[in-house]
């Protein structure tokens, strides 16, 4: 690697201004600059150099070089964490009773024979996270939401996990009391989302995030917005507080999904998959995590240099759903009424006062610091924070400054058989940015399947639930081309013309020929038997029943459009019911894919042993 040591010479310059700015302005001059190889240093011994600087000038120093045994403030490397691992051993003995009871087997299957089974939810806004209710309490009335292992969702998806798993046990008590809470929250007005308070509120939380010298980018803002649409009050959660609710392995361990993107390039053409967790976020491509309760401070060469506060909750929410700060005009349109320009009635609701005027002298010591009062310079600042299209959170790189992969061209991860791929150019790795610039999955694909492709999670059976809106496979070959880029065992996915315009509830993909690939059940977002029965086999027989049944999820006219914040309660109810009717309908495809995916698991126990 060759490192270095840069030594550079300033000088200083401090100029007292006059009366108008009591302020001291300081002049700084480059003298020299100069290197050594730190390879050139002797270990542990004391030495004196002389450094040229150019132009004549030099330096004496005595240096001393140490190889360091600390612990790096990230983790590195592919294996799960410690925390996952013992949650897995925890977990496995909760699946193996929930398969003896729903396959009715005579004993629990060993930990080693237990398949790894997770559940994704696709992103949507209000009609995902609805959606996903009904999904889940399908998979409960059956018995089968303790037989999953992860829980993973991008977008609107992971509005309703990051909810759900503030209670500590939410999936050991009967879903409903939850869909009723959530019921009553995406029927509630949104408009106070817009209120002159909640923007003052918005303000403050900004100013102060700056103040203390987080990055604050437009999907903060969103993420307070989210806030309300979710809470309508200030919600202090964190994700690490739900290390509590996987301490035990009481529900499945949660996953939510972010990619890390260029400025000005698409979700195409390049995207990295950034998994958040009660206790790490990284990136699998990399192999490199940083703790949860770090995310979002200052690193350098894996070092911890400036710890920020933990993101509260609801601002990791803003950046996993991003998608639609894309068009928060629309949303503001959809939500209030009117447009943005509604903002311009505000011009006396916020003005920025700079503390250190009131002082002859400003102590370097000090942060600078602001206080807000009505009034307004900064007004524009924030009307065009509303106004912007930018879609990407920003965040310090944890990963600035390392060196990752000297060998990566052979590492499967890495598109670099590509050769405009910017994975082809070592010094365009993400390592070499200053900022990660993070944004909803769903500007690559709308589903959280790579973060549970990864060998390391030996996943066996996937549980697809999609509420993309008029596309329901698109997932399926958007992850079916990544896995193909990155020789990933993955089912072929094959469906007819008819599917595609008239798609069945349930679809089971599997290859015979390979146990590593993970057997795939995707559930489209569909309105197909439930029109005509209200359970499984039960028909509607009122004309009550009949009419909660006839509705067409897609139509034009359609209350779970993308950009509909609030259902009615009889529309959210609809949603719920019939995505947990579709879960039901199809109870033996999925009881027969967990007998299948046991017996792959016992093979893949024999083809282990053979080859140890």
């Amino acid at each position: 690697m060759s490192p270095e040591l840069q030594v550079e010479l300033e000088q200083t310059i401090s100029v007292l201004q006059d009366g108008v700015n009591p302020d001291i302005e300081k002049h700084t001059t480059v003298l020299g600059l100069g290197t050594v190889p730190v390879n050139s240093l002797p270990i542990g011994e004391k030495v004196d150099r002389i450094i040229s600087l150019g132009e004549g000038k030099s330096l004496d120093m005595s240096l001393k070089a140490e190889e360091s045994t600390w612990d790096l403030d990230i983790r590195l490397g592919f294996d799960l964490c410690k925390e996952e691992r013992e949650f897995l051993d925890k977990r496995k003995k909760v699946v193996s009773e929930a398969l003896r009871k729903t396959l009715h087997l005579k004993e629990s299957p060993p930990k080693d024979e237990v398949p790894v089974v997770a559940v994704l939810g696709s992103g949507g806004g209000m009609r995902a996270l609805t959606s996903f209710y009904g999904s889940l309490a399908g998979l409960q009335q059956l018995g089968l939401l303790d037989a999953a292992i992860y829980l993973c969702g991008i977008s609107g998806s992971t509005w309703c996990l990051s909810t759900l798993y503030q209670d500590p046990d939410w999936s050991q008590k009967d879903l409903q009391d939850a869909i009723r809470r959530a019921q009553g929250t995406v029927s509630s007005s949104k408009a106070g989302a817009f209120s002159p308070e909640r923007l003052k509120y918005y303000f403050q939380e900004l100013n102060t995030m700056e103040i203390t010298g987080q990055k604050v980018s437009f999907t903060d803002l969103w993420g307070l917005i989210v806030e309300y649409f979710l809470q309508q009050k200030e919600d202090p959660s964190k994700l690490s507080d739900q290390q509590e609710a996987v301490k035990w392995a009481q529900n499945p361990y949660p996953i939510y999904a972010a990619v890390n993107v260029r400025p000005n390039m698409s979700g195409d053409d390049f995207a990295e998959w950034c998994e958040f967790t009660p206790y790490e976020v990284g990136f699998r491509k990399y192999g490199a995590f940083v703790r949860t309760e770090d995310f979002d401070s200052e690193f350098f060469m894996g070092r911890l240099v400036q710890k920020h506060p933990e993101p509260r909750i609801c601002f990791l929410q803003g950046m996993w759903g991003s998608a639609f700060a894309a068009s928060l005009d629309d949303v503001c349109l959809k939500v209030v009424g009117i447009g943005l320009s509604f903002l311009d009635s505000f011009k006396d609701v916020i003005k920025v006062v700079d503390d250190c005027r009131r002082f002859h002298f400003r102590d370097p010591t000090r942060l600078k610091t602001r206080l807000v009062i009505p009034g307004g310079p900064l007004l524009q600042t924030f009307q065009d924070f509303f106004k912007s299209r930018v879609t990407y959170g920003e965040t310090f790189n944890f990963m600035k400054g390392l060196y990752l992969h000297k060998d990566y061209v052979n590492i499967k991860k890495f598109v670099t058989w590509r050769g405009t791929h910017v994975d082809a150019f070592p010094n365009q790795l993400t390592p070499m940015e200053e900022s990660l610039y993070l944004v909803d999955g769903g500007f690559s694909i709308n589903s959280p399947f790579p973060l549970v492709l990864q060998p390391e999670r030996d996943v066996d059976v996937i549980l697809s639930f999609n509420f993309s809106w008029e596309a329901p496979f698109e997932v399926l070959e958007l992850t079916q081309k990544y896995c193909e880029e990155r020789e990933i065992p993955f089912p072929k996915i094959t469906f007819s013309e008819e599917d595609e315009k008239n798609p069945k509830e349930c679809y089971m993909f599997v290859d015979d020929n390979n146990p590593k690939a993970p057997i795939v059940i995707h559930f489209p977002l569909v309105n197909d038997t439930f029109q005509k029965y209200k359970a499984p086999g039960v028909a509607r027989e009122s004309e009550e029943e009949k009419s909660f049944g006839d509705f067409i999820i897609e139509s034009k006219d359609s209350p779970y459009r993308t950009l509909n914040f609030t259902f009615e309660p009889y529309d959210f109810n609809r949603l719920v019911e019939v995505n947990r009717y579709n879960v039901l309908n199809n109870k033996d495809t999925l009881l027969k894919t967990l007998n299948l995916a046991l017996q792959r698991r016992k093979l893949k126990k024999v083809i282990n042993k053979s080859n140890t």
